[in-house]
């Protein structure tokens, strides 16, 4: 018996990076899930990995576009049955300091990450209501604890992340969903791993566990807010951080 047997999930940017993981591991815990994403190729990949469209299906899915959010998950119920998890995952990167950063930067990274959790908590939200249960999981990051030069736009949309997920889990609790979130910190990753070594070496530093965390570390801890181990917990924001910043 998995974590997740039986539930039905919608993951968005779960093509690549920490999403797929999270992906992995709630198909392994028995999830059938509907991967949110806009790459396509990557998408395709995904589904054949996790074991093709009976178990894992790709959805084109822009999250700034609530009536696309919305398409995903009755694709997930129609394929799946009702949904049970919700995890708003999708995200990007325009950094700049904020007297080099254009509005168009701002806009779209707070778009994508803001508005998107928004889009994907209402829809999820509305289904979970009639079915009286169900988590909601956000992903934030430490950025949005503390502010990161350069990422203005980012560690905005990730703060108000936060924000987000407290109002929205007062106003659900009482049918049954839970809304909660997760701050990660420096997760290795190709994306991390191509920052000069300098900015690396900065980071660690930081770090009083020493090293970096792993894609999976962040995904078990989405899964534990998925699953019935956090059943008392809403409005909650569990910082993966190896104690950076704390």
């Amino acid at each position: 018996m998995g974590l997740l047997d039986g539930r039905v999930a919608v993951v968005t940017g779960a093509a690549q990076g920490i999403g797929l993981e999270i992906a992995r591991t709630f198909v392994r815990e028995g999830a059938r899930l509907v991967i949110a994403d806009v790459n396509d190729e990557a998408g395709a990949k995904a589904q054949d990995e996790l074991g093709g469209a009976g178990v894992a299906r790709y959805v084109r899915c822009d999250v700034r576009d609530s009536a696309a959010v919305r398409s995903a998950t009755e694709i997930a119920e129609d394929a799946f049955g009702p949904l049970g998890v919700f995890v708003n995952n999708a995200g990007m990167t325009r950094d700049s300091t904020m007297r080099k950063m254009s509005e168009q930067d701002f806009d779209d990274v707070v778009a994508v990450h803001l508005k998107g959790a928004w889009n994907g908590t209402r829809v999820a939200a509305d289904r979970m209501r009639e079915h009286g249960a169900g988590a909601i999981v956000n992903i934030s990051s430490i950025s949005g604890k503390v502010g990161m030069v350069g990422q203005t736009n980012y560690s905005a949309a990730k703060a108000g992340i936060v924000g987000l997920t407290k109002a929205a889990a007062k106003e659900v609790a009482f049918r049954g969903v839970r809304v909660n979130a997760v701050q990660p910190g420096l997760v290795r990753t190709p994306m991390t791993e191509a920052m000069p070594e300098r900015i690396w070496e900065q980071k660690m530093a930081d770090i009083p566990m020493g090293r970096a965390g792993e894609p999976s570390e962040i995904a078990s801890v989405v899964l534990f807010l998925a699953s019935d181990l956090s059943s008392y917990m809403t409005g909650a924001v569990l910082e993966v951080t190896g104690g950076r910043l704390m």
